[in-house]
C-alpha cells in the first residue's frame, strides 16, 4: 500500500492594520494630548510643577481591538520625558510611537537699572543681563528671579540683595530633589537704548527694543519719505523692566517706514521696514457655485477651487450637505448653508457634519474623509470676519468618548489658523488612523475660533481675532474652517443643525 503525505503551506500574510493611540493622559497634564497617527507621535502638555523626568501615565486607549502595549506599566510608574521616548504598539506587526512633552516654565531674572530683558539659556544653565556702564557692578540689586518651577529653592538666596557681578556668579538651583549649577552674568554696556527688531505686517508693525529700566523710554516712527517723527502713544507700548514692545497700527500696505527707540534723550539707530500687502479671500462672498453631478462645489465651473467641502464623502451615502442658498446676509447673491445630516440607512449610515474649509477634499476612505486643510499664504491678518446664523439641534449621534453629549444642543464652530508648514495639513476622520488639527502644535503661528451652541435666527456679524504665538514668524498656509457641528470630525452632532455663512473677509489692523 502506498501512503501519500503532503502539507499545506500557509503563506497568507498577516493583515497590516496600524496600531494607534485613541487617548493618552498623564498626571499634571494641562490640556489634551496631541495625537498624530500619521507620524505616530504623542505630545503631552505639562504644568510647570510636574517633574518632567518622572511623568506618570493615568490612562490610555488603543485602537483597534487587539492592540498590545508592553510598556504601559513602565509609563504608569513614571517615565523621563525630558527627551522624546520611543515606545511600541503591536497588532500583527510592531508600530513605533514617539512620546514627547512640552512644559512651558515662566522664567525671569531682573536687576536694578537693567537694559533689556535677560537672556536665559536653559540647556547651558546660564543667565545674561545688561546694565549701564555707570552702574556699580560690585553691588547690583537683584529684583526678581525664577529659573525653574514654583517649588524651586536657590542657594544662596539672592533676590532683594546686592550682589558682586564683577565676575560670573554661581548659583545652586534645586527642584524635585535634583540640584544644578547655574551661572549668572551681569555685563555693562555703553548702549543705553537698542531697537532690536521690527516685525512688519500689513497695517501693523511690532517694534522690539531694550533700554534702561526706570528711564523715560518709548518709540518714534515715520514714513521713509517724511522728515517728521511721530511719538508712539504710551498705550501702544508694553514694558517689562528694560524690555519694551510697541504695536503700531494704522499703517499703509506696501509702504516703507523708519522707526527708532528712545530712552530719555538718547536714540537708537533707525531701522527701516516695509509693510506687507493685503489679501482678498477668493469667493469669500460664497456667490460662486456649480453642481458636479450631485456634488455642490463652491467655485465656478472650470475655475480654481479655494474652498472645499465634505460633499464628496456625504454623497457616497446621500446628497450634498453643504450647498448654496439665496438666504443671504445682504439680500443678494448667495451664501453657504452647512447642514449636519445622518446619511445612509441604519448601520450603513453615518452622521455627516456640514462643513466648508480652505483646502481640498482629497479622497474617501471607506465612509471617512481625507482632507487637505490650508491654502498658501504669507501675510499676517489680525482677524477673520463675516456673517452667520445658526439653527442648533439636539445631538442625535455620538461616537466613543462623546456619549455624554447625547441630547445636548449641538454647537457650530468657525476657526482660522496660520501654520509654518511645508504642505497643507492632512485631516483623517477614520477612527483607525484619525489625524486632526491641534492648535498647540509647534508649526501653528496663530489660531482663534468661535463656537455657538444656540439658535441665531437672523444673520449677525462676527469677528474672530487671531492670537499670535510669534509676531515675527512668517506663515506658509492659512486654514479657515466652518462646521455646523463642532465634533463632526468624531461623527458626533445633531441631525438637522444648520450653519449659514456669508461674506468672509480678513482684517489686517486692530
Amino acid at each position: 500500500m502506498t501512503v501519500l503525505c503532503g502539507c499545506i503551506s500557509n503563506d497568507i500574510p498577516y493583515p497590516r492594520i496600524q496600531a494607534n493611540f485613541a487617548s493618552f493622559e498623564v498626571e499634571g497634564q494641562i490640556q489634551a494630548t496631541g495625537i498624530d497617527s500619521i507620524n505616530r507621535s504623542l505630545t503631552v502638555y505639562l504644568d510647570e510643577t510636574v517633574d518632567i523626568q518622572s511623568v506618570r501615565l493615568k490612562s490610555f486607549v488603543t485602537t483597534p481591538a487587539g492592540v498590545t502595549w508592553a510598556d504601559s506599566a513602565t509609563f504608569a510608574s513614571g517615565i523621563d520625558l525630558s527627551k522624546p521616548v520611543t515606545t511600541t504598539l503591536r497588532l500583527y506587526q510592531d508600530y513605533s510611537w514617539v512620546v514627547s512633552a512640552v512644559q512651558n516654565i515662566d522664567r525671569y531674572f531682573t536687576v536694578a537699572n537693567q537694559i533689556g530683558a535677560s537672556t536665559i539659556d536653559v540647556p547651558g544653565r546660564r543667565v545674561v543681563a545688561y546694565v549701564p556702564m555707570q552702574a556699580n557692578i560690585t553691588a547690583i540689586e537683584v529684583l526678581t528671579m525664577k529659573l525653574a518651577g514654583p517649588e524651586t529653592t536657590y542657594s544662596p538666596e539672592i533676590t532683594g540683595k546686592r550682589i558682586d557681578f564683577s565676575t560670573p556668579f554661581e548659583l545652586t538651583v534645586t527642584e524635585h530633589g535634583r540640584s544644578e549649577k547655574w551661572t549668572l552674568y551681569v555685563l555693562q554696556t555703553d548702549a543705553s537704548v537698542v531697537l532690536e527688531s521690527v516685525d512688519a505686517w500689513t497695517n501693523v508693525a511690532w517694534l522690539h527694543a531694550s533700554a534702561e529700566a526706570g528711564r523715560d523710554n518709548g518709540f518714534e516712527y515715520r514714513r521713509a519719505d517724511s522728515q517728521e517723527w511721530t511719538e508712539v502713544p504710551d498705550e501702544w507700548v508694553t514694558q517689562s523692566g528694560g524690555a519694551m514692545t510697541a504695536r503700531l497700527v494704522g499703517l499703509t500696505p506696501l509702504t516703507t517706514y523708519q522707526a527708532r527707540a528712545r530712552s530719555d534723550q538718547d536714540y537708537s539707530i533707525e531701522v527701516e521696514f516695509t509693510t506687507e500687502d493685503t489679501y482678498t479671500l477668493p469667493n469669500g462672498s460664497f456667490d460662486d457655485w456649480w453642481l458636479d453631478g450631485k456634488i455642490w462645489c463652491p467655485w465656478i465651473e472650470g475655475g480654481s477651487p479655494y474652498w472645499g467641502t465634505g460633499n464628496k464623502g456625504a454623497t457616497t451615502l446621500g446628497s450634498s450637505n453643504t450647498y448654496p442658498t439665496d438666504d443671504t446676509a445682504t439680500g443678494s447673491g448667495q451664501a453657504a448653508c452647512l447642514e449636519t445630516r445622518f446619511v445612509g440607512i441604519g448601520a450603513l449610515g453615518k452622521l455627516a457634519a456640514g462643513n466648508l474649509f480652505a483646502g481640498d477634499y482629497v479622497k474617501t476612505d471607506g465612509t471617512n474623509g481625507i482632507l487637505d486643510f490650508g491654502r498658501p499664504f504669507t501675510q499676517h491678518p489680525t482677524a477673520l470676519r463675516g456673517y452667520y446664523k445658526y439653527t442648533t439641534a439636539p445631538i442625535s449621534h455620538t461616537s466613543s468618548g462623546f456619549e455624554n453629549l447625547a441630547g445636548r444642543p449641538d454647537s457650530c464652530i468657525i476657526w482660522i489658523a496660520l501654520i509654518d508648514a511645508p504642505k497643507p495639513f492632512e485631516i483623517r476622520t477614520n477612527p483607525a488612523n484619525r489625524h486632526l488639527f491641534n492648535p498647540d502644535a509647534p508649526d501653528v503661528i496663530a489660531y482663534s475660533s468661535m463656537e455657538v451652541g444656540y439658535d441665531v435666527n437672523n444673520y449677525i456679524p462676527f469677528r474672530i481675532e487671531l492670537n499670535y504665538k510669534d509676531t515675527a514668524r512668517k506663515p506658509r498656509y492659512m486654514l479657515i474652517v466652518a462646521s455646523a457641528s463642532k465634533y463632526g470630525d468624531y461623527f458626533t452632532g445633531g441631525n438637522g443643525a444648520k450653519l449659514f455663512i456669508d461674506n468672509f473677509s480678513l482684517d489686517f489692523d486692530y
